[in-house]
């Protein structure tokens, strides 16, 4: 997806028409439709605040791989609480099974790195697994696709949190990329 066409789709979701949008940002219709058309980009202060005013990051605007989640919430969960039963493998398989009991699906992820040529290079010959497993390292949370009815969400699963963002676009779960990850069906699933 295009910076135009996140831009477009963002306002639309904020519910905002291109005028409304304008006027937020202190700049002309036309300056608007121009981003959105791919013709032109804002300056850096017009990029920040248009990413606080539509709620996405400034990351994500200029990230074409990446697509748009809305909806984000974020839970507190005391993880220790939850036993392991069934087919959960750890507490945050239980946790997130707990949650999102009425699923239709839930596929736990193996979450890795999109990486460079160089940094590919160097987790393969110089130091192999070091950058996948440095990335592992400061993040140890448990990643699912959870699907109800024809919704789609990315959940997250910490020691203290559960991350839940609902996807704008259709993923395949058996593989897909969101951000700087790439993301693959584990061997299992919980429902």
């Amino acid at each position: 997806m295009t910076f135009g066409e996140k831009i477009k789709e963002a306002r639309k979701e904020a519910g905002l028409s291109q005028e409304q949008f304008a006027e937020k940002m202190s700049v002309s219709r036309s300056a608007v439709a121009k981003w959105e058309a791919d013709r032109g980009m804002p300056d850096v202060n017009n990029m920040k605040a248009m990413a606080r005013l539509l709620g996405v990051s400034v990351d994500y605007l200029l990230d074409e791989d990446e697509k748009l989640s809305f909806n984000e919430t974020k839970e507190a969960i005391d993880l220790d609480s939850y036993e392991i039963t069934g087919k959960c493998r750890d507490k945050r398989d239980a946790a997130c099974l707990t949650r999102f009991g009425n699923a239709d699906a839930i596929y736990p992820l193996i979450r890795s790195k999109k990486m460079s040529k160089a940094e590919w290079l160097t987790d393969f010959f110089v130091a192999p697994g070091i950058i996948q497993g440095a990335d592992y390292l400061n993040d140890m949370s448990a990643y699912y696709l959870v699907e109800i009815g024809e919704k789609q969400m990315l959940v997250k699963v910490t020691s203290d949190f559960i991350i839940t963002s609902e996807l704008a676009n259709k993923v395949n779960p058996r593989k897909f990329e969101f951000g700087k990850y790439t993301f693959k069906k584990a061997a299992y699933r919980l429902v």
